[in-house]
């Protein structure tokens, strides 16, 4: 049983780990912009959340691992999409070790995770995706459309983003 309740903890420390770190990334490459700058915090609290479980059921605390070399996101757009990615796997992660767990401070603990990834991370990665997805760069709208095409919608000279004015000046 301890060995069961031993890999859980190893799998959670690890994932909370890997995200903290995988955050911490793209903080470095494009700044401290949020979502990130905030979930990256969340993700320490979160590893905060684990250790002492450890202690409690006398089982030694793996080493934190080195950072993976892994390739950086080449735009925000593509880290907002594998941060979405990466908490919905980490929700079923939690489904997972939840799964024949019997300690009801370990299944608090990783209630707690999975619900803070579900209800606050993934929603704010989703959010930035959508912003990030719908971002209008200078001589492109939505979606790299340049703003010349798509008009016709209305009357205008371009300023109400090729929909044209639905109020008159007078």
């Amino acid at each position: 049983m301890q060995k069961q309740l031993a890999t859980k903890l190893n799998r959670a420390l690890m994932d909370e780990y890997h995200a903290r770190n995988t955050y911490r990334k793209i903080i470095d490459a494009f700044g401290t912009v949020r979502p990130f700058s905030n979930i990256v915090e969340a993700e320490q609290r979160h590893i905060n959340f684990l250790l002492p479980l450890y202690e409690k059921y006398s089982i030694p605390v793996p080493a934190e691992p080195e950072p993976p070399e892994t390739a950086l996101p080449k735009s925000m757009e593509e880290a907002c999409r594998i941060s979405v990615q990466a908490e919905e796997e980490n929700i079923s992660l939690y489904d997972e070790l939840l799964a024949g767990t019997e300690e009801p401070d370990v299944i608090a603990v990783f209630q707690q995770l999975q619900s803070a990834s579900r209800d606050h991370h993934l929603p704010a990665f989703r959010r930035c995706l959508e912003r990030e997805t719908n971002r209008i760069t200078p001589g492109f709208g939505r979606r790299g459309q340049k703003r010349s095409e798509g008009r016709g919608r209305g009357r205008g000279n371009g300023n109400c983003g090729g929909h044209g004015c639905r109020f008159i000046r007078g």
